[in-house]
Parts: structure tokens; sequence; C-alpha cells
């Protein structure tokens, strides 16, 4: 139940409104004052107060969920279409692939336009605080019941006094504009506010898709890299058992060794020649998931024009990194924005307790036609406050404070994973660099053993076993080679996500010295 004092120019009224806005009777009026029963826009603002709260509670809880929804749906797999594929094979950089994904990677339109949606809810929520014009344009006929009203006029005939119970048919026309205007609103304004973080929020949340596309496109390139060099490691030892079954043929040929020895040799090559089918194979579906995530069509045929590369990361300590991801990682920005939305939100709820002041007017001309019609006006000042709304108010409240705890419960949540992430990046980029030094080490010994043994082949001293045990070896190694390497370079990459600065230095941390 809401009580209001209303003023119009001396005249005062107040009158009771029980839940929903109650039209009066209809009742007779001056018609030249154009004030016939109840202009709802008038006092929209007043009856619209819950309603509108309550759905940017629901909006706020939607918004909350920013790139984690994105991500658990795999938007960020997926990408808007670039064009149809071309007969020319492209030649992509690194450089190239993160601007594709950036402009059509499905997580990053997404979070944009999440952002936009949030940026209409704050316009809506400051709209609040606004005047709020509108016109109107009416031509009236009515025939009125007078006795429907209670008036039942009876004169003696004497006095030759008819009044008739019917009045008219008579008509009228009124063109006017009306003007509301929220003097002084909190809800509004705290609602204002919220609507402001959230779109904060939405905007930080985009940003960080941002960061994620980056991450997720260079760990796609690395991958592909990494797929081509083991397609190419696979030729070099298809070269290679080739070279040695040819010599193993040739000794047979010459009596100088056992079939067993060139059977051996056989099954070597051909057991390499599976392995570069199967590696091409992938390497394939490498190219097809990179162009999914930056637009291209999977018929598009393009290649990778930066090489695998390995650089030890330097000038940023594990303490620099935390501070680093404290101060930019979008998402911590984007909770806190959330947090202080939530705040604001339940502020709002609890200032549905308070009165509140606006103005209402309007202005316009009425008569029985244009050429013989009037201005009239009216102007009120409307202060309304709460009596009891049947525990609305006291459930809006209960409800913001829910949202409240549960954003903060989420603040803390990525706070720590902030810090989680920059920690398990930094222990992901060590083990891997030890990795790839004795990866690399193994490999040149793989090389040389593979040497001597075939050294000792084409001597006589030895047979085939040794020479395809060697040959395993040197497959196996080159195999750990690329895949440390690979990994060392997405624990780069891991950094760059994990301090929020992907999309700022993630080439830099990349490139070759």
């Amino acid at each position: 139940m809401y009580v209001s004092y209303l003023g119009v120019f001396g005249q005062a009224s107040l009158y009771c409104i029980f839940g929903l806005p109650v039209r009066p009777p209809l009742c007779i009026t001056n018609p030249m004052r154009g004030r016939r029963g109840w202009h709802f826009p008038k006092n929209r603002a007043v009856f619209m107060r819950n309603s509108r709260f309550r759905l940017f509670l629901l909006m706020i809880g939607i918004l909350a969920q920013g790139v984690t929804g994105l991500a658990q749906t795999g938007a960020f797999q997926g990408s808007a279409s670039s064009g149809p594929p071309t007969d020319q094979p492209l030649a992509l950089s690194l450089d190239e692939s993160l601007k594709m994904g950036l402009r059509y990677n499905l997580g990053a339109i997404t979070s944009e336009q999440s952002s936009q949606s949030a940026k209409g809810e704050n316009i809506v929520a400051r709209s609040a605080l606004y005047p709020n014009l509108s016109g109107g344009l009416r031509e009236n006929v009515e025939q009125i019941d007078l006795s429907s009203f209670g008036f039942k006029f009876k004169f003696p005939s004497s006095l030759g006094i008819n009044i008739p119970n019917i009045v008219g048919p008579f008509n009228y026309f009124d063109l006017r504009g009306y003007l509301t205007q929220r003097v002084a609103d909190l809800q509004a304004i705290r609602t204002y506010q919220s609507a402001r973080e959230a779109q904060r929020a939405a905007e930080l949340s985009a940003a960080d898709a941002r960061e994620i596309v980056v991450y997720v496109v260079t760990q796609a390139y690395l991958q592909v890299l990494a797929q081509s060099a083991r397609v190419d490691s696979a030729k070099v030892q298809v070269d290679s058992a080739q070279a040695i079954f040819q010599q193993a043929s040739d000794r047979f040929t010459a009596g100088l060794s056992a079939k067993i020895d060139m059977t051996r040799s056989q099954v070597e090559l051909e057991t390499q020649q599976q392995r570069l089918t199967a590696e091409q194979a992938d390497f394939g579906k490498q190219k097809i998931a990179l162009a999914r995530l930056i637009g291209l069509s999977p018929a598009q045929s393009f290649s990778l024009s930066d090489k695998l590369p390995y650089a030890p990361l330097e000038n940023i300590t594990l303490e620099q990194a935390l501070t680093l991801a404290t101060q930019n990682r979008s998402d911590l920005k984007a909770a806190d924005a959330q947090l202080r939305a939530a705040l604001f939100a339940r502020k709002a709820a609890v200032a549905e307790h308070y009165p509140t002041l606006g103005i209402v007017a309007d202005y316009g001309v009425i008569g029985v036609n244009p050429a013989n019609s009037h201005g009239t006006f009216d102007v009120s000042g409307q202060l309304l406050f709460p009596i009891w709304a049947g525990g609305h108010t006291h459930g809006d409240i209960i409800e913001a404070d829910a949202t409240l705890k549960q954003r903060r419960a989420e603040y803390e949540n990525v706070r720590d994973r902030v810090e989680a992430d920059v920690r398990n990046a930094y222990l992901d980029l060590n083990a891997a660099a030890e990795q790839v030094r004795v990866a690399q080490s193994r490999r040149e010994l793989a090389r040389d053993e593979l040497t001597q043994s075939t050294d000792r082949f084409s001597s006589g001293v030895a047979d085939t076993v040794e020479v395809t045990q060697a040959q395993e070896v040197v497959a196996s190694a080159e195999s750990d080679y690329i895949a440390n390497l690979n990994s060392h370079n997405l624990a780069k990459a891991s950094v760059a996500r994990a301090i929020g600065q992907a999309e700022k230095i993630m080439r830099d941390l990349l490139r070759s010295p």
C-alpha cells in the first residue's frame, strides 16, 4: 500500500493505492481542463519500481556468468566465417592468426555482444533518472447517463425546469503532452549505479575473452607447428629407414648378410611409413582445428610461415608475474565490478523503504475543434512513501543479499584462481625448460648411436637388430624433443595469459632470439 500527497495548485487530495494501479470510476470533470479519469504516464515510474528492480537483479545474475559460461559451451572453439575458401594457399603468421581470431572467433563476438547488452541495460536504468516525455491526441464522442452516477433531478412541473437524465452526445478533442520527472528516488539512483558496474563488468569480461582468444589461437598455432615438425621428423626417419633397407638388400644380394637382416630393415621401413601416414593425418586435423578458431573454411589450404621457436623466458620473475596478474587480469577486475554491482543492487532493495519525490505535468489544447480550443495545463508535485507491500521489499532484500554473498565468494575464488594460474604456469615453464634440455641432449646421443650402428652394420660387425633399435631410439628422441619444446612454448603462452597480458606480449614472448 502506498500513500501519496498530491498538490495541484493548492488542490490537495489523499488517496490510497492497494497493490496495482486502479482507475477511479468515470466521473464528470471540466472538459476544458481535459482531466478525465487516470493518466497512467503520470504514475508509471511509481508502479514499475519493483518489477524493474527484479528484472535488473536477473540481468546481474546472467551477466555474472560472463566468459565462464562461454567457455563451458565451447564458444571459443568456433568462429564466424571470414569468407569462402580460395584456390590460392595462404601463408599464415602468428600475428595474422591472432588478428583473425580476435575478429572472427565466436567467443570474442559473443562476449562483445554481451557487453553491448549490458550497455543497453545501463541506458535503461539511467533513463529512470531523466525526464519522461510523451504525448497524445484523442477525439472523444460521449453520451452520459447521469442517473448511473446518482444524479436524479425531479422538479415540479410548475417550475418549467427539465433536466434530462441523458447528456449528449457531445464531442471534444484533446492534444496534450505529458512530463514525469523523478526529483528524489534513491532506489532508481542505486539501480543505475549497479547497472553501471554491471556494464563495466561486461566490458572487462569482453576484454578477458580477447585474452582467451589469443591464448587458444596461440595454442592451436603451436600445436600445428609441433605437428608439422613431427611430420618432417617422420619423413627423415622414412628416408633413413629406406637407406638402411637398401643397404641391407645390397648386402644380402652380395651374400654378405642373412635375409633376416633385410627383413628387419624392411619391417622398420614400413613401420616408419605408417608413422608418417598417422602424423600427416594428425597434421591435417590440427590445421582444421586452427581454421575453426580464426574463421577460415575447413577447406581452405594454408601453411604456417613461422617456425617452431625456442627461447628461455627472461625478465619476468614469479613475484613480478603475481603482481602483474593482480593489476591486469580482466576476469579479476570483472569479478570485482560484479561484486560492486551486487552491492549497489542490495542498496537499491533497501531503498524500496524510502519515499520518492516526483513532478508530474501536462500541457495541451482542448476544445470541440481546433478552431475552438484553449490551452490547459496541470503541474503536480508527488510525494510517495511505502507503508506495506506484502513483504515484497523484504523479499527483494533477501534476494539481493544472496546475490551479494554469491558475488563475494566468486570474487575470492577468481582472486585465488589467478594466483594459482600464475604459479602453475611457472611450474610448467620450469619443468618444460629442463625437459627441453634433457630431450635435446638425448636427441644428439640417439643420432650419434644410429650413426655408429649404421657404420658397424656397413662394416659387417653388427646386424640390423642393433640398427633397428637405434632407429627406434632416434624416432622416440625426436618425438620427445618436439613434445617438450611445444610444452615449453605452451607454458610461456600460459604465463602471458596468467598475467593478463596475452594480447600485448604473446608475439614477443614466443619470438626466437
